[in-house]
């Protein structure tokens, strides 16, 4: 297939993933396309136990890399005012999982006619990241077992078409998310005496979790505890029996993630306890940090060159990333490729330049061969 019309191709098939999209763990005709889509190129499935998702696979022995992109959609009501808009009223691809599927499906079929490729690379098309629950579905099949090396891609609306990001060590935040009933005692508002009133236990606690991060962990170490819903009563003259607090930690140092959950707690409990109720502490444990190897992060940065693309280090971010499970087990790097400079993901305008699939599916390539290569030859030492 010619480069041009290759391209092309997948452009369409961005079209239209972009108008079908699918939330975590629904995405049935997604992976049903996908599968089309590769079996017109005769580039193989793995048959596994996943109700949606897929892993395929290109090239044949050893080494073996695993490239990985996602595929679900986000609860948005698109107002993109794109012609390809979503015919889906309240979901949106509004954080590129669509531009994502398009790259690695163009990445596959540049590579499924390289007889020099120098071993094999599975490529991932994962369901539910928005819930963080797909990498761990993909990593419990035990396809990725013989794994050396992962790559991961999502697109970036900060920076230009084509601009490659990355950084060694930590990329994303780790991930949690809390929900703490405050328990008191209801009364008349007219009686506060005998009440134990769980809103000025919220009112307490949120003050004192500020703390946290300002008098516990190191200065220079990023970390966020942010409370973000508060929710107490029904009426004006009635002081409530509950109120609840919920919100997220991110992240970077896992000594810092198990203080803050430790800390959270602790200050709940205690406050609650001295206005005379108590606390049940829900902590629901996301992804952990991204964590790039240095020496792949090293690589991406070389073939970025050698093509002429634009690399950057990677800014601080705390927004969650479940590629990180797969860097648990596996060693890699997670990677951004600009997409034009716009409204950010996540939110109804957000766009992918569809532009910027030829370089992504250029670099992607590039980066296999070389990855595979430079696998192949410390094998042969």
């Amino acid at each position: 297939m010619e480069h041009r019309e290759l391209i092309e191709e997948v452009k369409g098939h961005f079209y239209w993933l972009h108008r079908h999209p699918e939330l975590s763990g629904e995405e049935f005709g997604t992976t049903e396309y996908l599968k089309k889509a590769l079996a017109a190129h005769n580039i193989p499935v793995y048959p596994l136990p996943l109700s949606t998702g897929l892993v395929a696979y290109v090239g044949q022995g050893n080494p073996v890399i695993a490239f990985r992109c996602d595929i679900d959609a986000l609860p948005i009501q698109e107002e993109s005012g794109l012609d390809y808009s979503s015919e889906y009223p309240g979901r949106m691809h509004a954080c590129g999982h669509d531009f994502h599927a398009a790259a690695l499906l163009g990445i596959a079929m540049a590579l499924q006619n390289d007889n020099s490729l120098s071993g094999t690379v599975k490529l991932i098309f994962q369901p539910a990241e928005e819930t963080l629950g797909g990498a761990r579905r993909i990593l419990e099949t035990g396809v990725l077992d013989e794994v050396q090396v992962i790559y991961g891609l999502h697109c970036c609306a900060a920076y230009p078409v084509g601009t490659v990001i990355s950084r060694p060590g930590f990329m994303n935040g780790a991930v949690d998310e809390f929900r703490i009933d405050f328990l008191g005692r209801g009364a008349h508002a007219c009686r506060p005496h005998t009440a134990a009133d769980p809103v000025i236990m919220i009112g307490n606690f949120v003050q004192a979790a500020q703390t946290i991060v300002s008098r516990n962990v190191n200065p220079f170490h990023p970390l966020l505890v942010g409370i973000s819903h508060i929710e107490a009563g029904t009426a004006k003259n009635i002081i409530p029996e509950k109120g609840v607090a919920e919100g997220t930690i991110r992240s970077l140092y896992p000594e810092d993630r198990k203080l803050a959950k430790e800390r959270l707690g602790s200050l709940a409990r205690s406050i609650a306890e001295s206005f005379g109720g108590s606390a049940d502490v829900h902590i629901t444990d996301g992804s952990p940090a991204t964590n790039n190897t240095p020496e792949w992060v090293s690589l991406v940065e070389q073939v970025a060159r050698k093509l002429g693309m634009p690399f950057v280090s990677a800014p601080d971010s705390l927004s969650g990333e479940d590629f990180a499970f797969y860097q648990q087990k596996i060693p890699g790097a997670f990677i951004q490729i600009g997409t034009g400079i716009g409204p950010m993901m996540h939110n109804p305008a957000f766009r992918a330049n569809p532009d910027a699939l030829e370089p992504a599916v250029q670099f992607g390539a590039r980066l296999v061969r070389e990855a595979l290569e430079k696998l192949k030859n410390v094998e042969s030492c």
